[in-house]
């Protein structure tokens, strides 16, 4: 089996697939998958012994406090078996897509490998690929693969509560906490509209900016805020979960064996 491991600023996210798999319609189709916050990463190792894991690829954004981690419990689940452990990286190409990055190795993996999934799921559309995480990007891909660059904002939660503590007498906004009104009647909702329409704005100025060039844009959304702020975009977009594993699983399918 080969892992997949998405470390995120938050979560870690993780998927098994049968190795040396080259079938596109098996892209997301995982054979058993998961998600723990980031003071549970040792504890996986109980979960991957119990798999023939031959070969590993991670995307790792949270530095390398997670990356030790996640070393740890790699060998808490291999043992010292000689199972090769990839460390994935941006590069100016790979698995279909061009990175236009003026230093295409400063661009974030996790980014990289958005760009690369949604490429994967969407192959000859123009994207805008928007990730709702902590950190809120939004970037742009053409329809010939071609990685464009974007826009990062701080994400929903953090812009919400970076408002809140940052303002007298406002109370702390937590991020479920969902409006249904642009104009609310109260402080709280006030500032998660204010905060979901300056996630929405971005989004959908990014799409005119790209649209101008491209035509037709297809809207990606992922990450664990996007169903919050899916419902306020005025334009159509498709929400697509676990985005940054689909693009490590497309660089397996199109590098490994």
């Amino acid at each position: 089996m080969l892992l997949l491991i998405d470390a995120g600023n938050t979560r870690v996210k993780w998927a098994l697939v049968p190795h040396c798999e080259r079938s596109a319609d098996t892209l997301g189709r995982w054979t058993v998958s998961g998600l723990v916050e980031h003071a549970q990463v040792r504890s996986l190792s109980a979960t991957w012994r119990e798999h023939k894991i031959v070969h590993v690829l991670v995307s790792n954004v949270a530095g390398q406090a997670m990356r030790d981690a996640l070393e740890q419990a790699l060998l808490g689940a291999l043992g010292m078996h000689p199972v090769p452990v990839e460390w994935f990286a941006s590069a100016p190409a790979l698995a279909g897509v061009r990175n236009s990055y003026r230093d295409p190795s400063q661009l974030g993996c996790d980014r990289f490998a958005s760009a690369i999934g949604a490429h994967a799921l969407f192959p000859d559309l123009p994207l805008i690929v928007a990730t709702c995480g902590t950190a809120t990007t939004v970037d742009a891909v053409t329809a010939d693969g071609i990685f464009l660059g974007g826009m990062i904002l701080p994400g929903l939660g953090l812009m919400a509560s970076s408002l809140a503590k940052n303002t007298a007498q406002l109370p702390q906004v937590a991020e479920h906490l969902n409006v249904a009104a642009p104009f609310a009647d109260n402080t709280d909702a006030a500032i998660v509209s204010g905060c979901i329409a300056a996630q929405a704005g971005a989004i959908e100025r990014a799409i005119a900016a790209h649209a101008h060039h491209q035509g037709d844009v297809q809207c990606i959304l992922s990450g664990g805020a996007a169903a919050l702020i899916g419902p306020h975009l005025s334009v159509p977009h498709t929400q697509v979960d676990n985005l940054v594993l689909m693009g490590l699983h497309t660089v397996a399918m199109n590098t490994r064996c």
